[in-house]
């Protein structure tokens, strides 16, 4: 009997006992292709051996400093390194150990920053409908999944949603993309309009919505229409790039393909590729400075803020994806990707769309193709998915709920920066006899 409180108290769980490149191994021996970098995590696979040797190396030096007492030669180096190549403007790290932590800490800056700036008046923030920001409190009342909402409803402060960027979903026949992107601007704005043009604190969105929407890119131009209207309204732009970001798009960063640059950006899971827990808020440079003319103290703080060890593994993570230029091979095996998966499930009576950028895919599930119809949600279809795909030795990222919280199945794949040709020949056919197995149910 296991005492681990797991995350599904009904399942049954293979026992991890090491990884090879793509691979992870369990107890028996089996391997399994890691498709989805666990929740698009382990960006440079498993075991990589130069992580692991910067990982003893600072165990010899020192392994954790509490940040109210000093700084580390790591989490300078790595902030150095970050804000080099962040977004213009982004010039401040503000180091925790997780996505939802990045979030938190971005949306009390957000405040912060109104109050110090004499504008405390602003308090509300905007997200999206369909969105997912992480499971603290504060993260999770800015998310748009119903689902994930609902039993926490009463906790969750005040936030407001408009409609996503979800063209396969939401674009009305009779409209262009330019149409349809102006709609959802105007949409904006409207609320902007309604809760007070000078009581709005902050708009936030993931460039690319993960996991609760399978992979989803705004249309061209949304994301400049945003920006424009944040600084018209003098509002602070958080873009979450929790998942879709420090590489995975082919970009270190999602907002760079979009063109824009946030005031609050947020990154984890791919900046220490699963080797230590570590996330980040990248903060503006005016944010910056208002703070530290003003209190010069931010208000907020966690124990292992800038952990030596975590720092000294995600430097030496982003370290060795420049040094190999994975980047460039993201973009080219993310395009090998995309057109096999076309190729091999475009005319799939069960599969609607299809989509992604670099390493991000996804595909969304349907019952009737024509008529763009879901699955009954009672059939838990992501659910058999995930569950055969294991027992064919796949990690792919399925989940439900995909068009309002509660209807719609999606495939979310996020595999390794380093999966050659062989190994994307290994995902489709796993897949398609994933697809055998259940859909012949």
């Amino acid at each position: 009997m296991s005492h681990v409180f797991h995350r599904n108290l009904r399942s049954q769980y293979p026992t991890a006992v090491k990884g090879e490149g793509v691979y992870l191994i369990d107890s028996d021996g089996k391997y399994y292709l890691d498709a989805c970098g666990g929740a698009a995590v382990s960006c440079l696979g498993h075991s990589d051996p130069v992580v692991i040797e910067a990982l003893k190396l600072q165990t010899d030096k020192i392994c954790y400093a509490h940040s109210g007492f000093f700084t580390t030669e790591p989490m300078e180096e790595l902030a150095d390194f970050l804000a080099s190549r962040s977004p213009k403007g982004l010039d401040y790290v503000y180091f925790v150990s997780g996505g939802s932590e990045a979030v938190e800490s971005a949306l009390k800056l957000a405040r912060q920053y109104c109050v110090e700036s004499g504008q405390s008046q602003r308090r509300h923030v905007i997200a999206r409908r369909q969105s997912y920001h992480g499971n603290t409190l504060g993260a999770l009342a800015a998310g748009g999944n119903a689902w994930r909402r609902a039993p926490f409803a009463p906790l969750l402060f005040e936030t407001h949603h408009v409609s996503p960027c979800h063209a396969y979903r939401f674009q009305e026949d009779s409209e262009t993309t330019a149409q349809y992107c102006q709609r959802l601007l105007n949409e904006l704005e409207q609320k902007i309009i309604e809760l007070g043009e000078d009581e709005v604190m902050a708009f936030i969105a993931e460039p690319i919505v993960g996991a609760t929407m399978g992979a989803v890119p705004a249309v061209e131009h949304y994301f400049k229409g945003v920006r424009d209207i944040c600084d018209r309204y003098d509002i602070l732009l958080i873009l979450d790039e929790v998942m879709c970001g420090m590489g995975r798009t082919g970009h270190l960063f999602a907002a760079e393909h979009e063109g824009v640059s946030p005031d609050l950006l947020c990154i984890a899971k791919g900046l220490g590729a699963g080797y230590q827990p570590i996330g980040a808020t990248l903060v503006s440079d005016t944010i910056y400075q208002c703070i530290e003319q003003g209190s010069g103290f931010f208000q907020h703080g966690h124990t292992y803020i800038g952990h030596a060890m975590a720092c000294a593994g995600a430097l030496a993570v982003q370290q060795t994806i420049e040094k190999r230029d994975l980047l460039t091979h993201v973009q080219r095996q993310g395009m090998r990707l995309q057109h096999a998966l076309t190729e091999t499930f475009a005319e799939h009576p069960y599969v609607g769309d299809i989509r992604g950028r670099g390493l991000f895919l996804g595909m969304e599930l349907v019952a009737n193709k024509e008529m763009k119809l879901p699955f009954d949600p009672q059939l838990k279809m992501h659910a058999r998915i995930k569950q055969i795909a294991m027992q064919n030795g796949l990690m792919c990222y399925p989940m439900g709920g995909t068009i309002d919280g509660r209807q719609g199945d999606h495939i979310l794949l996020a595999p390794p920066f380093i999966i050659e040709d062989e190994h994307i020949d290994m995902i489709i056919e796993k897949l398609k006899e994933t697809f055998y197995q259940v859909m012949k149910e």
